[in-house]
């Protein structure tokens, strides 16, 4: 079978059979303006799977066979960007909100537990996990995981190595990078997080529109930049699932282009820019 995929194209058709597949498994929603760049992404899946083009490779996809297939398909399509302590107003709400709460855990003996749910390659979590050590050190040795999700398998693994370039990393605070970074350098040098952050952090694959494993409830949750590529009524099908996941008062954070609408409805109200809490009551 012939490798050359130049003249390789995909159809409309095609597209909307992908399109359907994509937002019944992910809730990913994707438009016709996005032809071009779904089948650019898609290419090097057909070369991988020496498939000679789109129709053939929708057909594997939708068939019982290609479950697998799809896991690598909405990879494939997935938008993985992310920074490191993206959004430092809500660091911020964390010293001044959350980290107080938390301190009465600590003295409570309680466990501490905090999801990134669409955490990409890892740089929120781990900007999470390293502000929240350097604020409150007893944090080091208590019962204090971040449960780090996303539904792309090889941002997880990525995230998991937690070794970043100098682009990747740039945007690290000064005193954190001293703090905790290796090596403790410039913001010019490649780093590594260290043990002493990673062992609070754990990465797990995760589809959010599937059943959510997780038996205990959140102090907080960051859901960033992910709800803004699901359409109306996939997140209205989301915020209670989140409100539940959370413990009275937790903390529910947003990207900077992403609002709950009618927020105390689903038991939420405001206290800063994307970012909500939990009031136990829907109105």
């Amino acid at each position: 079978m012939s490798t050359d995929l130049g003249y390789a194209r995909l159809s409309e058709a095609t597209f909307d059979a992908i399109a359907a597949l994509t937002y019944r498994e992910s809730g990913l929603k994707l438009v016709p303006e996005k032809i071009l760049l779904v089948q650019s992404r898609l290419r090097h899946r057909l070369r991988a799977l020496d498939i000679s083009n789109f129709d053939h490779y929708c057909d594997l996809v939708k068939s019982r066979q290609g479950w697998d297939e799809r896991r690598y398909m909405i990879s494939a399509l997935t938008t993985n960007v992310s920074h490191f302590f993206r959004e430092s107003h809500h660091f911020d709400l964390l010293s001044k909100q959350l980290v107080p709460k938390l301190t009465d855990h600590l003295e409570a003996g309680q466990r501490i537990r905090i999801w990134s749910a669409g955490c990409s390659n890892g740089q929120e979590p781990y900007s999470i996990a390293m502000h929240l050590l350097g604020v409150e050190p007893r944090l080091a040795d208590a019962d204090f995981k971040i449960l780090a999700t996303d539904i792309d398998p090889n941002v997880i693994g990525f995230a998991r190595r937690g070794q970043y370039d100098a682009r990747q990393s740039a945007e690290i605070p000064d005193e954190t990078r001293v703090r905790f970074l290796e090596p403790r350098g410039t913001g010019l040098t490649p780093i590594r997080i260290p043990d002493e952050v990673k062992t609070h952090v754990v990465f797990h694959e995760l589809n959010l529109l599937t059943d959510w494993p997780m038996k205990h409830a959140f102090d907080a949750i960051f859901c960033r930049n992910v709800v803004i590529y699901f359409d109306l009524e996939t997140q209205r099908r989301l915020w209670p699932r989140f409100e539940r996941a959370l413990k009275p008062d937790g903390q529910f954070f947003l990207g900077h282009s992403e609002r709950i609408t009618d927020a105390a409805a689903y038991g939420f109200k405001s206290i800063g820019p994307t970012a909500y809490a939990k009031t136990g009551t829907r109105v």
